[in-house]
Parts: structure tokens; sequence; C-alpha cells
């Protein structure tokens, strides 16, 4: 008796996690699309998931929704009829609430416009940075494919000088702006997906930094698990390095 009353708990627990409301609502419009299926998805696990979907047939508005325990990143994707192979994706960071995704079928990523996310604002204003960034390291590339082609050296270990320089700057821009944005769940992400391979003081600074609701949100946990996975990795490293030390003495 005690095993069913048991058991009827856990399958009521189950089915309320299961039915959470949704707080999340995706809309919007995709100007000139006529048919195809727009997919909402998401990572789980290191795999991509659709969530949610909707047929288009003549109406290119849309509408979607989903449960998100915080703020994240997630994908808008278009299915046409036509079965193209490079179908196109959009990206955005979601908040609870209402977003609104207005493109067009011709240019769907790039012509995408994403309001009611703050986090989406902050991101946006970061790419847009880190544009100019990726500009000047195709010039440098541009710059050292040239020198090579003249076999001119001294250029080259110039270039190679810049861009330690544009990388380094593009780092510290990148954690500086993670800090400066603390309150937001755009901090821990972009010390995961951008400098997850800088120096570990640099990402402890970043999570330090963070705002108690941040920490506990999907990424700041995120960044606590990857912190301590770093921490074993050099603890072993330097391990391995001291041992190699006394069999070298």
């Amino acid at each position: 008796m005690k095993k069913l009353a048991l058991l009827l708990v856990i399958l009521i627990s189950i089915t309320s996690c299961s039915e959470k409301e949704s707080n999340l609502i995706v809309s919007g419009e995709v100007k000139g699309l006529k048919k195809g299926t727009l997919y909402l998805q998401k990572i789980d696990d290191t795999i991509l998931v659709n969530i949610d979907s909707v047929v288009v047939d003549g109406d290119p508005m849309f509408s979607m929704e989903t449960y998100i325990e915080s703020p994240q990143i997630m994908y808008l994707y278009l299915e046409k009829v036509d079965n193209n192979r490079y179908d196109d994706r959009i990206n955005f960071f979601a908040d609870k609430g209402q977003v609104t995704i207005k493109t067009e079928l011709e240019k769907f990523e790039t012509s995408a416009k994403v309001t009611g996310s703050v986090n989406q604002e902050k991101l946006m204003e970061y790419r847009e940075m880190i544009g100019r960034f990726n500009d000047q390291n195709l010039e440098l590339i541009k710059a050292s494919f040239e020198a090579e082609k003249a076999q001119d050296e001294d250029k080259l270990m110039e270039i190679d000088k810049k861009y330690d320089g544009l990388l380094k700057r593009k780092y510290l821009y990148t954690v500086n702006f993670a800090i400066n944005n603390k309150d937001h769940e755009i901090a821990p992400y972009l010390a995961l997906s951008e400098v997850f391979d800088a120096n570990i003081k640099y990402l402890d600074t970043i999570y330090n930094s963070l705002a108690p609701g941040v920490k506990k949100s999907k990424y700041g946990e995120e960044l606590k698990k990857f912190l301590k996975e770093r921490r074993k990795e050099e603890k072993l490293e330097e391990k391995v390095e001291a041992q190699s030390d006394e069999n070298n003495s």
C-alpha cells in the first residue's frame, strides 16, 4: 500500500512538471513565406531538439510557445517545402514573456529583427562590436596572404603580432562586457561560448561578479560547473608536470 502511494506521488510530480504553464511566447512574421514549417528549438544536453512547431500555409504570421526555467539561447528554424538543404535558422536570446521575430524569406537570418528580450538587445550590442573585430581579422588574413605570396617574412611577423593583439583585445572586451552586464544572463553565456578557453582567473572574475539570481540561472549554473571541471583539469596538469620534473631531476 505504501509503495502504491509512493508511486502515485511520483506520477503526480512527473505530470505536474510536464504540464508547466507556458511562460514564453515566440511570435512574428516571415514576409514572403507561403508554405513551410517553422520550428522552435533549443539545445538540450548538447542536442538540438524541437519544442514547438507551426505549419505555414499562406499566412506568414506565426506563434509558438513553451516553458523555460530561465533566459536562454533558442532557435527559430525554417524548413521549406522545397527541401532545400540550406534551410535557415535564427538564434536568439529568449526571455520569459513575449518575444517577437520579424524577418524575410530570402534573407531569413540576416534580416531578422528580434524584440522583447533584454538579453537579446545585449547580445546584438555585443555582436556589433565583435563584428568590427572580425572585420579587422579579415584584413589581417588578406595582408598575411599577400605577405606570404611576396615571401615577406618581416611583414608576416608584424601581422602575427597584430593578430595576437587583436585576439587579446577581443577577449578583454568580452570579459569586460560580461562583467558590465553581470545582472543579465548574457554574462555567463558569453563566458561559456566566447571565452571558455581564457585564463581561468578571468572566468572566475565573471562568475564572482554575477548577481545572485543570474548565478542560479541556466548559464550561471553551467559556468559554475565548467569552472569546477577546469580547476580539476589544471590541478591534474600541474601534478603531471611536477612528476615529470621529479623524473627529469
